[in-house]
């Protein structure tokens, strides 16, 4: 049975990890997210191989209330449907870390975030499908 979790250790905390993605990894944009992700073989033997962060600026949003409101929509989106994306890290024995940032100017409903974020982790598993398939 799939679990719902993001739990701390799921969660991109490492500034040395954050700065890493940003300086080596890749992006792509799904409006109103700009999505930098980098792969990486796993050495580790943890069943964490997946980490997600997000950030939102405060020049678009003053109040810390409404940065929180949509890192909060972005999360839980996040960890109903990551699961598919998860399996597909784990059995590939691959590290992914994969961090959001929200580039939108207005606060979306709940619904937008989650079709969004849906797009976003269809793209990421045919990465993730495309990188890890054994060339001949």
């Amino acid at each position: 049975m799939a679990t719902f979790t993001l739990n701390k250790n799921e969660r991109l905390k490492s500034r040395k990890q954050i700065e890493q993605l940003f300086k080596e990894g890749k992006n792509f944009v799904v409006f109103p997210y700009k999505v930098f992700y980098v792969t990486a073989n796993d050495q580790r033997s943890t069943t964490n191989n997946l980490q997600f962060g997000i950030g939102v600026s405060n020049r678009n949003f003053k109040k810390a209330v409404d940065r929180n409101r949509i890192k909060r929509l972005t999360r839980e989106a996040w960890r109903l449907q990551k699961n598919e994306l998860k399996a597909l890290v784990n059995e590939n024995k691959i590290t992914l870390n994969v961090f959001f940032i929200f580039t939108g100017k207005e606060i979306v409903e709940y619904n937008f975030a989650k079709e969004k974020v849906a797009v976003i982790l269809k793209k990421l598993i045919k990465l993730v499908d495309e990188n890890n398939t054994p060339h001949t």
